[in-house]
């Protein structure tokens, strides 16, 4: 074990939308958080994790009316299959759930709005505007190119309406005061960017439509000729899942007041997470986000995913092909951390090759063969195991890829000793000198094993116990056919 002060951590992930399947890139930000959640586990800190789907929105009442299902049970459909995930990527067995379908997220949304509302920092007006439905908003002219939304490429529809604004121009200096703080934001150009973004000058901002527009929502709190934007009841979850406002002296003073709190999210969600979010907590006077750590998104054949292009991979898809071991590696180690990463199947089958079949599984393979054939008691665990303090550092960097590559740097040295000593010959030589060599080699192995537990811990159990039990296991990794 690491040693460190016992304390309280707090992760979530941010809320999928339900008006698809799941993607790769969701599945990234899941495993990434869970292989954080182990380590801080690890170090003896008490966890809280969490994830969940974000259930309301006209791209929901659209998709739904599309597949002639009602909303509920189209939105029902798609929590289940994320929720599938969990087993499929071997998240951790007390992962929380959250629904903004759910009526405790209904209650904690509308106490948010009341909380702002008390603040006096919502209000009401008519207001013209370009709204685009696939960003669930209406535009800012910055983000408006030729015309087109600059995320989605479609033309926003021109839309006016009476809605409830929030005074987002009120907290523009608190904002920066809480961006100012160092690793507030991970990496630190997502930081700049937010700053940045601040300083151009913030405008109040829409959290309402008119439900003669939209009725899939939650509704305003005394005015029921509105719902609230889909994304203002979506962040609240952050804090109903830990049972706020029913239970602030509970979990959420637990983890959310006194813990230490970090959001995952990719790149594209710095104005929601670490703007919007922030200055929706300032105003109901909620202690504000720890952390926030941005990812890259994943592209195929050096385009971003798409149906029409046919280039989507899906988490089930990656699953089903290398087993559930095998695709957390591949997204831990092959994923740039905060930069966008090119994935085809052509480089999967590289990577899983390379560093899985031919790598940690051949060579547990043969260092608990000869140990099985030449050792006659079981072997002893090393006392500590070597660079968990390397290790330690990059995750906290957020750097998942350097901290396998620590590891699988260990896999190559073993196997250069194994080349280079041909401690297969030695133990028929020299016994007594061979048994010595191959209780080394399956310290270094141990090792290798205990290294991998955030990451891959269905594979770190099997190789410890190995080492315990002295026998070489079951293929770890076969061959792709």
């Amino acid at each position: 074990m690491i040693d460190s002060p016992m304390r309280t951590f707090y992760l979530t992930t941010t809320l999928p939308y339900v008006n698809s399947d799941p993607h790769i890139g969701f599945a990234l930000e899941l495993v990434q958080a869970d292989a954080l959640v182990r380590f801080r586990r690890s170090l003896g800190e008490e966890v809280f994790f969490t994830t969940g789907t974000d259930e309301h929105g006209q791209k929901i009442y659209e998709a739904a009316q599309k597949a002639g299902k009602g909303t509920q049970e189209y939105v029902d459909y798609y929590a289940n299959e994320f929720q599938k995930l969990k087993g499929t990527l071997g998240l951790s067995d007390d992962l929380h759930f959250i629904r903004t379908t759910s009526p405790h997220h209904k209650l904690a949304a509308e106490e948010m709005w009341k909380r702002c509302m008390a603040k006096g920092d919502i209000y009401k007006k008519p207001f013209e505007g370009l709204y685009c439905v696939g960003c669930e908003k209406f535009l800012t002219k910055k983000e408006i190119i030729n015309d087109l939304c600059h995320i989605h490429k479609t033309a926003p529809q021109l839309l006016k309406e009476e809605n409830y604004f929030f005074k987002f121009s009120r907290y523009q200096e608190k904002l920066l005061e809480y961006l100012n703080q160092s690793n507030v934001i991970v990496p630190e150009w997502r930081r700049i960017e937010a700053i940045n973004f601040v300083k151009e000058g913030l405008e109040d901002f829409s959290i309402s439509r008119e439900k003669s527009r939209l009725t899939w929502g939650v509704s305003v709190p005394e005015d029921d000729t509105q719902v609230m934007y889909v994304w203002f009841d979506a962040l609240t979850s952050y804090i109903s899942t830990l049972g706020w406002p029913n239970d602030e002296s509970g979990n959420f003073k637990k983890f959310w007041e006194e813990g230490y709190t970090l959001q995952m999210a990719g790149k594209d969600q710095v104005r929601f997470q670490s703007l919007m979010w922030q200055a929706m907590l300032m105003s109901a006077d909620i202690k504000n986000t720890d952390q926030v750590f941005y990812h890259g998104f994943i592209n195929s054949g050096g385009q971003k995913m798409s149906k029409s292009i046919g280039n989507v991979i899906s988490p089930y898809e990656l699953v089903q092909k290398y087993g559930t071991e095998a695709t957390r590696y591949l997204l831990l180690r092959h994923v740039h951390s905060t930069e966008d990463t090119d994935v085809t199947w052509e480089k999967l089958d590289e990577w899983y090759t390379a560093g899985l079949t031919n790598g940690i599984g051949n060579l547990v393979a043969r260092v608990m063969k000869l140990c099985a054939d030449n050792l006659s008691a079981p072997i002893a665990e090393p006392e500590a195991p070597q660079g968990k303090e390397e290790i330690k550092k990059a995750l906290e960097e957020f750097s998942f890829n350097q901290a396998l590559e620590l590891v699988f740097s260990l896999i190559a040295i073993a196997d250069e000793r194994i080349t280079r000593d041909e401690p297969f010959k030695v133990v028929k030589s020299d016994p007594t000198q061979g048994r010595v060599m191959l209780a080394g080699l399956a310290a270094e192995v141990w090792n290798i094993g205990y290294l991998l537990g955030p990451f891959m811990p269905e594979t770190s159990k099997k190789i410890l116990d190995a080492i315990k039990e002295n026998k070489k296991p079951e293929n770890l990794f076969p061959r792709l056919v």
